[in-house]
């Protein structure tokens, strides 16, 4: 009970700071779009299609690696062309889900911020910050990395020379 008595007589006695509601306190939190380790890890996901079929490509053509498992993977992508319904869907698998990625670890590493500002409070500010996670900038650059490589190949695929003048004409061929 002694303690008791003590710990009331000690709280009553207790200076309580004041709060100035005129103090210039930051009005606005900088908030993040979306979680950086999420938007990684998730990233990385988007990722491991587009990377696989790449090392794939890069395994079965330029170091000669004859293997079913490298072929597995270009009989999907054959199949996924050769049926109409399931045509779109190599694209999207190849281009789509890495722009998904560099939008989703954009949004995790801009922090964006308004807020008023000035003395009398009568402007706005617009504060935006784009905060270093490595994982997310790594994700970002090996995203488009692979979208180069993608729309190269697209590019050059469609695109022939033909000699019928001293001048090479280009001709762009049609599938």
């Amino acid at each position: 009970m002694k303690d008791k008595d003590e710990f009331l007589k000690e709280m009553e006695t207790l200076q309580v700071p004041n709060a100035d509601p005129s103090a210039q306190h930051q009005n606005s939190v900088k908030m993040a779009i979306m979680n950086a380790n999420r938007s990684a890890a998730l990233g990385a996901w988007l990722l491991a299609i587009p990377s696989y079929f790449l090392l794939c490509v890069f395994i079965y053509y330029y170091s000669h690696g004859q293997s079913n498992w490298f072929e597995a993977m270009f009989n999907v992508i054959i199949s996924m062309d050769n049926t109409p319904w399931l045509d779109f869907m190599a694209p999207i698998v190849l281009i789509i889900l890495p722009i998904v990625c560099i939008i989703i670890n954009i949004l995790a590493i801009t922090h964006v911020q308004l807020k008023k500002a000035g003395h009398t409070r009568k402007y706005r500010e617009f504060s935006f910050t784009i905060r270093i996670r490595w994982w997310n900038v790594l994700l970002i650059v090996l995203s488009k990395l692979i979208i180069a490589a993608f729309l190269a190949f697209a590019m050059t695929e469609n695109i022939s020379i033909t000699k019928k003048s001293p001048d090479h004409e280009i001709k762009l061929v049609h599938p």
